[in-house]
Formats: structure tokens, C-alpha cells, sequence
């Protein structure tokens, strides 16, 4: 309103005074950047108590500086490790043997029980899951145990 009684009307804003950004330094980016390759699942707060600087000067670091963005881990179905997937290509032969010798009575000789699926027990949230990447980098993976008969 000030301005407006002085005849200014400027519809651009003025440089404020205020405090100068003295904390995003090449050497405070670099001390953040080391803190997140250390450990990808630091909180902003905790790296900001550690270099005793804000909160929301740390987020802009990381998002502006670094182009880093905390990704939650996505659930990939079950991974089997090289010993599951040789034991699973034999079992398989087996089979194809078995049929091979008796087609016709293949399914008679099989003996088939209940299933009991055993899931894994994953105490991490997502939010326990979210690590530090740079932009365009891949999401993290977590693998469990999942029935394919469930959808």
C-alpha cells in the first residue's frame, strides 16, 4: 500500500534484505552428498542435527543441488538364488522323465499334498524402505515369498 501512495507501481519484486545463503557451500554439498552415500536411508533432520543447519536448507541441497529424491523400495515377486533354480530344473526333468515312461498313467502315480506357504516376516514399513537416488536411477528391490495362487 506504501507503494502504491508513492506513486510505484512496479508489479516486480524488489531484492529484500534479509540474511545472504551462506550455508549451501561447495563444502556443506559435499559434507550432505558424503552423508547419503554412507548411509541412503538418512533423514534429512538427522544429516541437518549432524551439520547443525536447517531443515529446509538440507531438503533444498538435496533436491536442488545433488537432484536426489528418497524412493520407497518396490516389492519384486519371489527371487530365486542358483541353487533354488538348478534344484527347480531338475525336479522338472524328473517329471518330464516320469511322464516320458507312462503317459497314460502319469497322473495317477503323482501324489500331491496340501501346501503350506511360509511368508516371510518383513518388519520394514515403507517408509523404513526409502533410500536416497538420484533422479532417473532405478527404484530399490525387495523381494518376499508371495502365492501365486493369490491375486
Amino acid at each position: 500500500m506504501a507503494q502504491f501512495k508513492r506513486c510505484d507501481f512496479s508489479a516486480c519484486d524488489a531484492p529484500h534484505p534479509g540474511r545472504p545463503k551462506t550455508v549451501t557451500t561447495p563444502e556443506t554439498i559435499d559434507q550432505i552428498h558424503e552423508l547419503i552415500l554412507e548411509d541412503r536411508r538418512i533423514s534429512a533432520k538427522s544429516i541437518a542435527e549432524q551439520l547443525v543447519i536447517s531443515r529446509e536448507r538440507v531438503g533444498s541441497i538435496i533436491h536442488e543441488d545433488l537432484d536426489m529424491r528418497k524412493l520407497s523400495a518396490k516389492w519384486d515377486p519371489k527371487c530365486l538364488n542358483a541353487d533354488q533354480k538348478r534344484q527347480r530344473c531338475q525336479l522338472s526333468e524328473q517329471l518330464l522323465e516320469f511322464f516320458r515312461r507312462d503317459p497314460n498313467d502319469f497322473l495317477s502315480r503323482l501324489v500331491t499334498m496340501d501346501e503350506t506357504w511360509l511368508y516371510q516376516y518383513d518388519p520394514e514399513t515403507k517408509q523404513q524402505s526409502m533410500d536416497w537416488r538420484h533422479s532417473g536411477s532405478p527404484h530399490p528391490k525387495n523381494f518376499r515369498m508371495q502365492n501365486p495362487l493369490e491375486k
